[in-house]
């Protein structure tokens, strides 16, 4: 799959955040330069039905398990473009306190860290699920789509409109599905909206002729707010958590630097979720497994002098900010943007980190307020 960028009148970016003033990019997919690839770094294995399965919630600092409480103008098309600039400084990014910017690196271990490790797969590398190129026809990841101003609000229908926001979606009609138009999988799409300062994300989109769209679940953010979603309801990820600020782009890894934690996926999770997350994606009442939400982090100690440059600015980004386990998936899948400019081969040096490399943190000192993503000092 490639890494494609696309241009709506006003344009997308890659992660979460969006980072490309007028640009979209679309997101990632496993090691591009690997012969073999696979649909779970983006957490394909998860099924439509795991979106419903209830969920308790965990305390970070302890393994106990507490019941979770309920506690017109015309649609713009997308024009392919090459390349991708810099965005400007407005409404495309969660607040700079949120706890996806948050440094974990002084964060106390949690003390089932060895637990959720070996469990998630000690012995398992880390993949790099985006790059450059085309997989099976589709471009490598998960898009993200700048709306163009104006860009007009069509419904959507969901097959679990229960646990999603209602809409309207202001979502083009072309707007670039994970995957390509014919994927199967998840067909995550992520819109960001500078304008009304929003993030619109399905999953399992279709688009209809008239414009419309059909999700299996979908949410939408204000990108001025740390509120939550309702506890124990999904979003376009089985945490419950939006997808674009975990995603990593080609220019802040140019700029050389990352300032958020990275979506990461795991084989198996257990029937619990750790703040910020609000959903579980499980049955397993196995403690050992990680809970949705929990927060990961490059070891100190481990030496990144082999890795290649941009393979080095992911891992600093996992020893600082640390993943969030967002969806169940392929062991240690990293989330990102696909762009032409990835050097497959360096990303795939990042494979020389496994899972013994990491160590789980105890994200409760972080935390403000059970309902709200701003982190504390």
């Amino acid at each position: 799959m490639g890494a494609t960028v696309w241009k709506t009148a006003a344009v997308i970016e890659g992660r979460g955040r969006v980072a490309i003033g007028s640009v979209v990019v679309v997101v990632l997919v496993s090691v591009a330069a690997c012969s073999v690839l696979d649909d779970g770094g983006s957490g394909a294995a998860r099924s439509v039905a795991a979106l419903r399965v209830p969920a308790t919630t965990v305390t970070t600092s302890t393994a106990t398990t507490l019941a979770a409480t309920t506690t017109t103008l015309p649609p713009t098309t997308a024009t392919p473009l090459t390349t991708a600039a810099p965005p400007p400084a407005d409404c495309r990014d969660v607040p700079a306190d949120s706890h996806w910017h948050a440094r974990v690196d002084g964060l106390p271990v949690h003390p089932r860290s060895g637990d959720y490790v070996a469990s998630i797969g000690a012995g398992s590398g880390v993949k790099a699920d985006f790059g450059a190129g085309l997989w099976e026809g589709g471009p490598i990841g998960i898009p993200v789509t700048e709306a163009a101003a104006g860009q007009a609000e069509v419904p959507v229908s969901f097959e679990y409109a229960d646990e999603s926001d209602p809409g309207p979606y202001a979502i083009p009609p072309d707007a670039p599905v994970e995957g390509g138009p014919d994927a199967d999988g998840d067909r995550h799409v992520l819109v960001v909206d500078p304008g009304r300062c929003r993030l619109y994300e399905l999953y399992a989109a279709h688009p209809n002729a008239d414009g419309s769209w059909r999700a299996g679940s979908g949410a939408v953010y204000d990108l001025r707010s740390h509120d939550l979603r309702p506890a124990g309801w999904t979003s376009a990820d089985a945490a419950g958590l939006p997808i674009a600020p975990g995603l990593v782009r080609y220019d802040e890894v140019a700029a050389g630097r990352i300032d958020h934690a990275i979506r990461v996926t795991v084989p198996s999770s257990q029937d619990a979720y750790v703040w910020p997350a609000r959903h579980a994606a499980s049955d397993s009442t196995d403690p050992a497994l990680p809970p949705m939400g929990l927060r990961l982090r490059l070891r100190a100690d481990v030496d990144l002098s082999g890795l290649a440059p941009q393979a080095r600015v992911v891992a600093e980004a996992m020893r600082d900010h640390g993943v969030i386990v967002a969806d169940n998936g392929s062991a240690w899948y990293l989330g990102g943007v696909p762009d032409d400019r990835w050097d497959n081969d360096a990303l795939q040096t990042l494979g020389s980190l496994t899972g013994a490399d990491f160590e789980a943190v105890d994200s409760a000192p972080l935390m403000v307020d059970p309902d709200s993503g701003r982190a504390g000092p």
